[in-house]
This record gives structure tokens, C-alpha cells and sequence, in this order.
């Protein structure tokens, strides 16, 4: 089970078939995590205005990574995107929102959906095993990830709260730490792809591995 604000999502009959999405590159929204958005653009305001009127699901998925667009000139997507529940809302009197959206689980477009909404929706197929929170956990090599975190903040001179990290679960660690990371669209693409949490905290472990070598070899400090 997801639990994601007011509503809790246990199997396929808790979510859509069909969902609005928004592209957006080098955005990365996994499972359980917390996305904040500040919308403005005209379409995603009517694409919000009515997600709040019904299941309150958005999906966010980049769009595709070679930069191929559609006939109309519109960005073609990424395969693989993950929905979440809009959590919270705020009006900031100058015609924006800004939304937070909590993950549920990862998603597959199975086509773009023919709508007269001036946003996009995609038929989905949901990845269900999203929804066994926490499966997995005992498999990540928490201590791996811990030593490329000091890493990451060492050669970024950055501090860390180092008790509210050791208190977190290894579902929470990994997600969070995949979505805060500094890395490209690709980058964050494979971390929303892999199989499973061993996989993804093994990703984040190589990229962050990778980059600092990289960055070693320059003498930059820059992760990005």
C-alpha cells in the first residue's frame, strides 16, 4: 500500500487508466517522494484546475531523451514516468500554483490519449509493484550509499543532517537521494527505471562513482 495525502492506493483499482501528464526534463518524482512544482504555463493550469476537481493524479514523465519531437512540434516522451497524488496546493495571486506531488508508482505509456484538453494524457500501464512500499529495502547496500553520499558532499564542501539520515528507511534514503541528485535527464531517466530499489541505490552508487572520478581528473567539484 501507497499512502499519498488523504488516500491510500493498494492495487490496480485505485488508479486511472488514462492520466494527464506533464513533461518535464531533468525532473525525476519516484515512489513515496515529494515533488514541489510552480506551474504557470496556461495549459498546465487548466491541466491542474482539473486534477484537483477529480482524481488528483498528475504524471510526470521527460519528455524523450533524444530530443524527437511530433509532427505538431510537440516534445515525443519518455517511455517510463511515474504519477503522483497532488498533496497540497497554494494560488500565488499572480495566476501560478505551486503544487507538491507525492509519488504512487511508476507508470508505461501505452499510447498518447486523442483529447480536446490543451494538455497532454496518456493511457498508462502502472507498475503495481510500486504500490509493496518498502519491497526490497533489506537488499540495498545501505552502507555503499551512505560512503558515495559523504563523497558527493565532501567534494561539494555541502553539510548534511547525518541523525535525520541514519534514522531514514532505505526506501526513503535511496528515492530521496535519487530525486535530489545533480545529474543529467539520462541520469535521472535510469534511476526511474531500474528494476527495483537494490537496482536504483546501485545506480545512484555508479553515477555518483563515475562523476566524482570525472571530476577528479578535471579538478572540478561539480557533480553536474
Amino acid at each position: 500500500m501507497v499512502q499519498a495525502g488523504n488516500f491510500s492506493y493498494t492495487d490496480e483499482a485505485d488508479l486511472p487508466g488514462t492520466i494527464p501528464v506533464f513533461p518535464l526534463t531533468g525532473a525525476l518524482l519516484l515512489p513515496g517522494g515529494q515533488l514541489p512544482l510552480n506551474v504557470f504555463e496556461p495549459r498546465y493550469i487548466a491541466m491542474i484546475d482539473d486534477a484537483l476537481a477529480g482524481a488528483r493524479i498528475v504524471g510526470m514523465v521527460q519528455p524523450s531523451l533524444d530530443g524527437a519531437l511530433r509532427q505538431d512540434g510537440e516534445p515525443k516522451l519518455c517511455e517510463v514516468g511515474c504519477m503522483g497524488r497532488i498533496v497540497s496546493h497554494a494560488e500565488s495571486g499572480d495566476g501560478r500554483y505551486i503544487i507538491n506531488l507525492q509519488g504512487i508508482a511508476r507508470f508505461r505509456i501505452v499510447e498518447e490519449a486523442s483529447v480536446r484538453t490543451p494538455y497532454r494524457c496518456c493511457r498508462i500501464a502502472a507498475f503495481l509493484a510500486d504500490l509493496d512500499a518498502g519491497q526490497g529495502e533489506e537488499e540495498v547496500d545501505r552502507e555503499g550509499l551512505l560512503r558515495a553520499l559523504r563523497s558527493f558532499f565532501e567534494a561539494n564542501e555541502m553539510e548534511a543532517d547525518w541523525d535525520s539520515i541514519g534514522r531514514a528507511s532505505n526506501e526513503t534514503l535511496v528515492n530521496a537521494l535519487s530525486m535530489m541528485s545533480p545529474y543529467g535527464a539520462a541520469e535521472k531517466q535510469a534511476l526511474l527505471e531500474a528494476s527495483d530499489l537494490k537496482i536504483r541505490a546501485e545506480t545512484l552508487i555508479a553515477i555518483t562513482e563515475i562523476a566524482l572520478a570525472r571530476d577528479g581528473e578535471d579538478g572540478s567539484t561539480t557533480l553536474q
